[in-house]
């Protein structure tokens, strides 16, 4: 009994892999995400300067200092800088040593005939002096001249004592000549004056230096004794009532309540709840997409793999914005958050990448500050992402959409400024060149996308365009072995580009779908009409049973080349899908006539699936339409509109269209390319006169 249970168990698990995988794929991302938001309590008020307060009446729920704002703090930082003393530092040794170096010189040129007719003692006793004066007011370096004003106040430190000097009074180079003029005015030995000068340029040292380490000490220590904060709010103190407009003071001191509220120390017991509250939270948002891939996305929610990437690339864009917020939220807006729905639309739909980007950025919102603005202005740039962006094998119109995206960026932000300012001269321009940077970095969507297509086995309009060059291997394998095939293949592809454009379609992806459709014909072409030049047909020595089967296998000898040739599932998607569950009709009627006994309808049908998307549904009748219209012997407009409203009928009631997204509306304007393409094609011109 235990084993008839294991083995219902294991057969059960093996049945439902694929929904116990999305259940652990949730549960990991939700974690994930979750770990990656700030564990604080989050302030239950949200508000805006400039904006009336709409709860009602609040009070201090404890004590807390108001903090000051930002322009403020920076004001006093520059008030300090701008008032610094400069430090000089004075260095006795050098005094020392250059003194007894000019003594030295001095007393090796008393006989020299400048000095001989003055007394030796004298002149040495009147050189330490001079030299004494000097060093005693400071000989400063000649780098350091500049570093202050004449009159300024300075400080010099000498060993352990820092005493005010004015920076005027030091000796320089440029100013010692006027020093020895005044010393030497009124000596004895002032014919003398020359020869000093000359001696003290050569001998003397700087003993006064500027001190910049110090100098900065200094300055580090006033910046550092700097307050952040200006008075206190008592608990109970009411902080502002209902209706008063958030600005001036009452914004300071909401902006200091949020921050001591979410930067507040939190037992284990408050952990755990707010994690419980984020993890719901995360929780219902990712289920909320689950939901709608599950019943507008069906197909996508039956892929593990498309699954796992859309939630990849929520949790990659949740850890960029952390990051970039851990480390300086000022940076904030180059994140490009564009990206995500650029890379989604590109390799699913619009409708997909602008719900799950609505849903990525309401989850940001947990974790920047003032999340109303930059919810806002998010959804907006998602919003006008999907609107213009297309066609992204175009770099050109990449180019023109993501200037868009950031011309929007920076109004939004303009028009936030002025509501919460009341104008624009004080506006920080910097947000602009951070919006030109996140403009700028979304072009990385185009590398991305081509690392996902190696990652994931997906497909976008760029591989399209590869895939769509007739000189690909395989296409120009397929004109070689059954060029009457490749033909039909271009002009299907061309009815269904056409067809596409009209209803909004992917023109792209079906115009590739289209050229490889028939390529399992390259197995038996000569089993198929279009390749046959001349009047034997292989199949009057066949059997109408066997006939239809090797009509039918060409669908799947196409899916299995496909696969061997690693074309994307979303292009084999077209292969599986062209004849849907259709009638092989003309060795049906045939078999029905030769040998009524022995039919069964089954053998003669395609065995699908049906087409499931727009583009698979215009393929179809486009395949058919073309592939009719070659029977046509004398075609006119009204044959050929006869020929696509009987076709296009016929599938549709042979339920051939009930699982694609497709309205009938858009089928009446596809019949409407079609016969318009077709009438341009058989067109018969007028007979010239020979």
């Amino acid at each position: 009994m235990s084993k008839f249970n294991l083995r219902n168990f294991l057969n059960k698990l093996y049945k439902n892999h694929s929904l116990l995988y999305k259940a652990t794929l949730f549960i990991l991302t939700t974690f994930a995400i979750v770990y990656l938001f700030p564990k604080g309590a989050h302030f239950k008020y949200e508000f805006q300067k400039g904006k009336p307060w709409q709860y009602e009446n609040l009070y201090a729920p404890f004590d807390f200092a108001v903090q000051k704002s930002n322009q403020k703090i920076e004001e006093e930082k520059q008030n300090i800088i701008l008032a610094k003393k400069l430090y000089f530092s004075y260095n006795n040794k050098i005094s020392n040593s250059s003194k007894e170096n000019f003594i030295n010189i001095i007393s090796k040129n008393l006989q020299d005939s400048t000095l001989v007719n003055y007394n030796s003692n004298k002149i040495i006793k009147f050189s330490k002096g001079l030299v004494d004066e000097i060093y005693l007011k400071g000989y400063l370096d000649k780098n350091d001249i500049n570093k202050a004003e004449k009159k300024q106040l300075i400080a010099l430190r000498k060993g352990n004592i820092i005493r005010d000097v004015i920076f005027d009074n030091f000796i320089r180079s440029v100013n010692i000549d006027e020093f020895l003029t005044r010393k030497f005015k009124n000596s004895k030995y002032a014919t003398l004056k020359e020869y000093f000068s000359k001696t003290l340029d050569n001998t003397l040292e700087p003993n006064v230096f500027f001190d910049h380490k110090l100098t900065e000490k200094i300055i580090q220590e006033g910046l550092n004794k700097i307050s952040y904060t200006e008075g206190l709010i008592s608990e109970n103190e009411r902080i502002i009532s209902k209706g008063d407009v958030v600005e001036g003071n009452k914004f300071r001191i909401l902006n200091s309540l949020q921050k001591e509220y979410e930067s507040q120390v939190w037992n284990k017991s408050n952990y755990y709840w707010i994690v419980f509250g984020y993890v719901i939270l995360v929780a219902l948002a990712l289920l909320m997409l689950f939901l709608f891939l599950q019943k507008y996305r069906n197909s996508i929610f039956e892929n593990n793999t498309k699954v796992t990437f859309i939630f990849f690339n929520i949790f990659l864009v949740v850890l960029s914005v952390t990051l970039v917020v851990k480390y300086n939220v000022n940076y904030l807006y180059v994140v490009p958050l564009p990206i995500l729905p650029i890379i989604l639309k590109a390799f699913f739909d619009a409708r997909l990448g602008l719900f799950t980007h609505v849903l990525t950025v309401l989850l940001l919102g947990f974790i920047v500050p003032n999340s109303f603005e930059f919810i806002f202005l998010q959804i907006i740039a998602g919003i006008i992402t999907i609107l213009t962006v297309s066609e992204l094998h175009r770099r050109a119109n990449l180019f023109i959409s993501i200037s868009q995206i950031t011309l929007v960026y920076m109004v939004a932000y303009l028009a936030f400024y002025i509501i919460q300012e009341g104008d624009v001269l004080k506006i920080n321009w910097e947000y602009f060149i951070l919006f030109a940077l996140n403009g700028v970095l979304s072009f990385l969507s185009l590398f991305l996308i081509l690392v996902y297509e190696k990652t994931f086995g997906l497909v976008s309009d760029v591989s399209l365009l590869e895939l769509s060059n007739t000189n690909s291997k395989l296409l120009r394998e397929l004109a070689e072995k059954a060029p009457g095939t490749f033909q039909h293949s271009l002009q299907v592809a061309n009815l269904a580009e056409a067809s596409a454009n009209e209803i909004g379609a992917n023109a792209m992806l079906v115009r590739t779908g289209a050229l490889y459709h028939d390529i399992g014909k390259m197995l038996n072409p000569k089993y198929f009409t279009e390749n046959q030049m001349t009047s034997v047909n292989p199949h009057n020595e066949l059997s109408p049973k066997d006939s239809a089967e090797i009509i039918i296998n060409h669908v799947i000898d196409g899916i299995e080349l496909a696969k061997k040739n690693r074309l994307p599932d979303r292009i084999i998607d077209f292969i599986r899908t062209h004849h849907g569950t259709s009638l092989v009709y003309y060795f049906y009627k045939q078999q029905e006539t030769n040998n009524p006994n022995d039919l069964d309808a089954k053998k003669f049908k395609y065995k699908g699936p049906i087409p499931f998307s727009k583009e698979t549904a215009i393929l179809m009748m486009c395949d058919a339409a073309e592939a009719a219209s070659k029977s046509l012997k004398e075609p006119s407009a009204q044959l050929i509109d006869d020929l696509i409203e009987k076709i296009v009928t016929g599938q549709m009631e042979n339920g051939q269209f009930m699982n694609a997204d497709i309205t009938f509306k858009e089928i009446q304007i596809i019949k409407k390319v079609i016969k318009k393409k077709l009438n341009g094609i058989y067109h018969l011109r007028i007979e010239y006169p020979e």
